[in-house]
């Protein structure tokens, strides 16, 4: 599934826990430019920045702070699980603060969602949970397919889904969102990089780098492709790692097929290049699913339509 890796996991735990750069560092046992290319890695792949500010005291976003809230989800099945303050800093209260009174109940609308879906309306989330103070909006950012949104919706582990499909599906009734375009990555070094026009029979021949095989980008990908009758070489490079995956693209070796806000990136880099194909590769779609027995999520769902 399309998860960081547990790697970029621990780090972004161990960076929640310290709050410090350099302490973060010191406590792994590596550098403080190793800990900021991981955390820069992961933000790469979210599609969303996570920190503020590395530099001093590092305060999570509130989009970081959601990520990390859904992120414990995801440990809660390894040892040493953590946790993280919800509160606008990453430190602990100062001791003999006084006791805060217990918060009034409030209802909790488990939206489920890849990552970089989550990019796209975390702002629209905001705006939902500061205009209805008794509503707690939940992540799960371990859903991507319609399979797994099926499976989360009906055993009711998720009131609202989204999810990336190639239309609809049978076993989940749903409803078209956006679509995203699939696009080719090379280095400016690379031949075809440098074409005003590639001809699709081109690909086939083409050295590619993707994602793991069971990532959900890199499975909702080869679906489409697939779909569209486009044929990709061989992989020479499989890695969840997305700063490996930019380095071998601007030595030149391979290209890489992205779409959504990884798409976006990929495109402002320096070095890095979209190959100017004759025709468009297939869209994904993102499409959204819900829980009929919530009328907070079906507020929720259609407000994020708007």
């Amino acid at each position: 599934m399309d998860t960081p890796s547990l790697r970029q996991l621990d780090i972004f735990a161990q960076m929640v826990a310290s709050g410090n750069l350099s302490r973060c560092a010191r406590d792994l046992g590596t550098t403080a430019d190793d800990v900021a290319r991981d955390l820069a890695s992961l933000e790469l792949r979210l599609g969303y920045r996570l920190f503020d500010d590395l530099a001093g005291d590092a305060r999570l976003t509130a989009a970081g702070r959601k990520t990390a809230q859904a992120m414990t989800l995801l440990s809660q099945d390894r040892p040493g699980n953590w946790q993280v303050d919800q509160a606008d800093d990453i430190a602990p209260p100062p001791s003999g603060a006084s006791p805060q009174p217990p918060a009034p109940s409030r209802e909790t609308i488990v939206l489920a969602a890849p990552a970089p879906v989550f990019g796209h309306f975390q702002e629209a989330l905001a705006a939902f949970e500061a205009a209805n103070d008794d509503i707690a909006i939940t992540l799960d950012l371990t859903v991507h397919l319609a399979d797994e949104a099926a499976w989360a919706l009906h055993r009711g582990k998720a009131d609202i889904a989204y999810f990336y499909a190639l239309g609809e599906t049978d076993d989940l009734s749903s409803r078209y969102g956006w679509s995203e375009q699939i696009n080719l990555y090379a280095g400016l070094g690379h031949p075809l990089a440098r074409r005003d026009s590639v001809a699709m029979t081109e690909l086939a021949a083409l050295p590619t780098l993707a994602m793991e095989p069971r990532n959900g980008l890199r499975l909702i990908i080869d679906e489409a492709l697939m779909r569209g009758g486009v044929r990709l070489g061989d992989p020479v490079l499989e890695t969840d790692n997305l700063f490996d995956i930019m380095t071998i693209l601007r030595e030149g070796a391979g290209c890489f097929a992205a779409f959504g806000p990884l798409a976006r990136d990929l495109g402002r880099m320096t070095g890095i290049r979209r190959i100017a194909l004759e025709r468009p590769l297939p869209a994904i779609e993102v499409r959204q699913a819900i829980r009929p027995q919530s009328p907070a999520a079906a507020a929720l769902a259609e407000f994020l339509f708007l």
